[in-house]
């Protein structure tokens, strides 16, 4: 992918607004609409925005899971599983 394709002025976006939403609905990568010369927003379709959100949270999920591994935060798998199964026979 070759992210200087994807690098256009306000003025194109102001100027082909539906053939922006267009390309970044069909290619599925991001446009960075830049200002003065300067990158000032980057557009996306919802999927892809989605996914991205979805990858980030299980990489902070990742990041938690080994920090509590460092600090000795564990538990067995037979400790989870009865607290678990304590959980579900209260309802």
């Amino acid at each position: 992918m070759q992210i200087v394709n994807d690098i256009k002025p306000v003025t194109y976006l102001k100027n082909r607004a539906a053939d922006v939403l267009k390309h970044i609905n069909e290619t599925h990568r991001p446009m960075i609409i830049t200002q003065n010369g300067e990158a000032k927003a980057v557009i996306q379709d919802p999927k892809s925005y989605e996914d991205m959100k979805n990858a980030i949270s299980i990489l902070k999920l990742l990041s938690l899971a080994e920090e509590d591994i460092k600090n000795g935060n564990l538990h067995s798998e037979e400790d989870v599983f009865s607290s678990v199964e304590a959980l579900l026979d209260n309802d």
